[in-house]
């Protein structure tokens, strides 16, 4: 709830896809208004305004009211505008938590090509493949407090048996965190238990 960050340069955040998203206004006119929002002038607004509508793929729609846009639509819409401003540290999210597979993968895309560039993306994310896949550095947070940062690999690895420890306290038990769950699909794994012959 409290802290400080020294950030150097220009900073866009993806914490909330669509803030600033007046519901009256159509897509056209929201990608103006947010991108303004975000720092943009005019100007480079219209220089990138017929990329920012083919990546979020809601052209057809870009004249209708945003209020009959569904929540994947305004996703794909205010992460496109914000994916094409030009800042120097990119704060993310979990916004593509939302949206279908397809515009995911563009979305992580887009990042890696950002970071590619040179600007910094940090991305808050539970999604551990995506991790793994798109960050070279990680820092773990348990309650506000830092548990491990470094190596991608190793600290997811120490962040998966901490939490297998901990869900196997109970003997012959195994509960499966939402994160290890969502990683077996197309199951849902939601516990495993052994029992001896008495039921036990």
């Amino acid at each position: 709830t409290s802290g400080h960050a020294q950030i150097r340069g220009m900073l866009g955040s993806l914490l909330e896809v669509g803030t600033g998203f007046h519901p009256e206004l159509t897509g056209r006119e929201n990608i103006y208004m947010n991108g303004a929002v975000l720092g943009m002038d005019a100007r480079e607004i219209n220089r990138l305004y017929d990329r920012i509508i083919e990546f979020s793929g809601v052209g057809p729609f870009i004249d209708t009211p945003v209020k009959r846009y569904s929540s994947g639509m305004r996703v794909r819409l205010g992460f496109s505008v914000a994916a094409f401003f030009q800042s120097d540290v990119l704060l993310v999210d979990e916004v593509l938590s939302v949206g279908d597979a397809e515009f995911q993968k563009r979305g992580l895309g887009k990042m890696s090509q950002v970071s590619r560039e040179g600007r910094t993306v940090i991305m808050v994310s539970h999604n551990l493949s995506a991790i793994l896949s798109h960050c070279d550095w990680v820092i773990w947070l348990d309650k506000g407090k830092i548990v491990a940062s470094g190596d991608t690999t190793q600290v997811v690895s120490s962040y998966l048996l901490a939490n297998t420890k901990s869900a196997e306290a109970a003997e012959g038990e195994k509960y499966y965190s939402d994160i290890e769950a969502d990683t077996a699909y197309p199951f849902k794994l939601i516990a495993i238990r052994t029992l001896d012959t008495d039921d036990h």
